[in-house]
């Protein structure tokens, strides 16, 4: 399964709406200090998730993609992966899609 990412400028409003167009549920925001690390694992659910502001890179079995603010990504269901923050910190929005 490939993650999807959709360089952009989106911000919050434009995320919450593209959320509402998909069908998506509740969005939920987080944020995280420069050099965080999330160790691997994967979702029971498709997510989509918009960085708003600093960058991540989502380490996949694919390969690396780095967002940075306003960029999309999508990770279908079971697509495993690991996540990086970058130097300057990172804040995101995500939501699940069915």
């Amino acid at each position: 399964m490939l993650a999807t990412k959709t360089p952009g400028t989106a911000d919050r409003t434009d995320a919450l709406a593209a959320f509402d167009r998909g069908g998506c549920g509740p969005a939920r925001s987080w944020s995280n200090e420069p050099g965080d690390r999330y160790p691997r694992h994967e979702h029971g659910f498709h997510k989509v998730l918009f960085c708003l502001a600093g960058s991540i890179v989502f380490h996949t079995d694919e390969g690396d993609v780095p967002l940075t603010a306003g960029d999309r990504l999508d990770l279908p269901r079971g697509t495993g992966h690991a996540a990086t923050v970058g130097p300057d910190g990172c804040s995101c929005v995500e939501a699940s899609r069915p």
